[in-house]
């Protein structure tokens, strides 16, 4: 029952996805996987757009399809056959597909919907890559060659091979080659973490609506904290210059500014969180741990904690406790007597 539960949902996933990206619903002979002509058409169509958009590293002749539906007695098998190097190509993930025997893989339940489901995400992501090259038509040097070391996407780059343990690409590296790498340790990794590690926080698949709300959520976030981290900033440096008002900091500013002033110039009110962090965030990110916890406090507890501070003296500051001052009345004789204003009454004789 859990089965065809996760089989329904997934069916409808896709069809989600093929919507988004302008094709039609998903063949009610898709379980059929690469039997149906129906399936193996749609699977032409996806196919030919990555082709059409530059997604695959084999250079073809004009006219050359990458994908045939066919319809004689072998086309399922040449199907298969041109399907198999199509996701060697594009680095599928799923190695049921990719291997020798892709018929039995797509008659197993749930393979078809697999299949289209990976052609639909290379399809995006090759949209996405296509749009941002036309907003931004500045060209972009190879990796290793004239990239300025400090480059966000370098940056990441090395952290991740820092990270997974592997030394840098040599100048003129293909992308294509470094992410097998990439791909090929991670596996190897992968078996030695806990069970269900690497489970997304977002799991959910995303629209065009939704990616728009998203994306407008993600701009608000990021006005609010630029918006408060202006207000620490603005509060740092009216500390650091308050200690530059004593007689001893004369003889030390210059030094004091040597050592803030580096420190300072990092601090930028805009954020660095984006949605790609999103998407990356793994669903063991949401568990929110006590800052109380025996596990955290291994790491937090420090000799100053068992330190009792005494009695302080009370500094105010409750101006709602206190009452207000009664206005005092102080006797004219001091100053010569109380001067008198108009007309003396008479005293009445006895």
């Amino acid at each position: 029952m859990e089965a065809v539960k996760a089989e329904a949902w997934e069916g409808a996933a896709v069809a989600q996805d093929l919507l988004a990206l302008g094709y039609g619903g998903v063949p009610g002979a898709a379980s059929r996987g690469a039997s149906c002509p129906d399936f193996r058409g749609l699977c032409v169509r996806l196919a030919a757009e990555l082709a059409t958009l530059g997604a695959l590293e084999q250079q073809r002749e004009a006219g050359a399809e990458v994908l045939s539906a066919g319809d004689g007695p072998g086309a399922e098998e040449d199907f298969l056959r041109q399907l198999g190097s199509l996701l060697r190509e594009l680095h599928c993930p799923d190695r049921a597909l990719c291997g020798g025997d892709g018929a039995a893989a797509l008659r197993e339940p749930g393979a078809g919907l697999r299949l289209l489901r990976f052609l639909c995400s290379e399809l995006q992501a090759t949209r996405l890559l296509c749009l941002r090259s036309l907003l931004d038509p500045s060209p972009r040097p190879p990796l290793g060659e004239g990239v300025v070391e400090g480059a966000g996407m370098v940056q990441e780059l090395d952290l991740t091979l820092q990270a997974l343990g592997l030394p840098r690409p040599a100048p003129g590296t293909p992308a294509s080659q470094l992410l097998q790498e990439l791909h090929a340790k991670i596996s190897e990794l992968q078996p030695s973490l806990p069970p269900g590690s690497l489970q997304p926080l977002l799991s959910c698949s995303l629209d065009a609506p939704r990616w728009e709300a998203l994306e407008s959520l993600s701009q608000s976030l990021r006005d609010q904290y630029r918006c408060r981290r202006c207000l620490l900033l603005k509060r740092l440096d009216l500390t650091t210059s308050a200690f530059h008002w004593s007689d001893q900091a004369e003889a030390q500013g210059e030094a004091m500014r040597a050592v803030l002033i580096p420190i300072r110039e990092v601090l930028t009110p805009e954020s660095d969180i984006s949605i790609a962090h999103v998407l990356a965030a793994r669903a063991d990110l949401s568990c929110l741990v006590p800052a109380t916890s025996v596990a955290v406090r291994r790491g937090t507890c420090c000799a100053i904690n068992k330190v009792l501070m005494g009695n302080v003296p009370d500094r105010g500051g409750r101006p709602n406790e206190l009452e207000p001052p009664m206005p005092t009345w102080r006797s004219r004789r001091e100053d010569g007597g109380p001067q008198c204003w108009g007309r003396k009454k008479k005293k009445k004789k006895k």
